[in-house]
């Protein structure tokens, strides 16, 4: 019993090492060759090769991250339409469209609740 049971699990362990493995060679790999740097310079906020003039800590007002986590939710609501498309319309296409006009009216109806809730507005405040 004990044998099957390790034959029948084995292929799971070396599934796991081998994940494993992929996750922590990049890192050894790196760590290996990488350049090390010490000094000032090290402890700096780097910003695209720029250097930085003041304060790192600038603050943005709420309605930006409101408006990207919108558009994150549309752009993979969007691309639900892909497979749709492709997948819909060899039989039932009337039913296919009401689906499609169902999805998409939900999705209106969300861009209308964030717009009266003012998080297309962007005053400073």
């Amino acid at each position: 019993m004990s044998n099957l049971l390790i034959k029948e699990f084995s292929f799971i362990l070396v599934y796991l090492l081998v994940g494993l493995g992929f996750a922590v060679t990049p890192i050894v790999i790196s760590y290996l060759i990488g350049p090390v740097s010490r000094g000032p310079k090290r402890d700096e906020v780097y910003e695209c090769g720029v250097e930085t003039i003041g304060t790192a800590w600038v603050q943005f007002g709420i309605t930006y991250y409101l408006f990207a986590l919108m558009f994150l939710a549309f752009d993979v609501d969007v691309l639900y339409l892909f497979p749709v498309v492709v997948a819909f319309g060899k039989d039932f296409v009337i039913r296919d469209f009401i689906e499609i006009v169902i999805f998409l009216g939900i999705l209106s109806l969300a861009i209308v609740y964030a717009w009266r809730k003012g998080v297309f507005d962007w005053t400073m405040k």
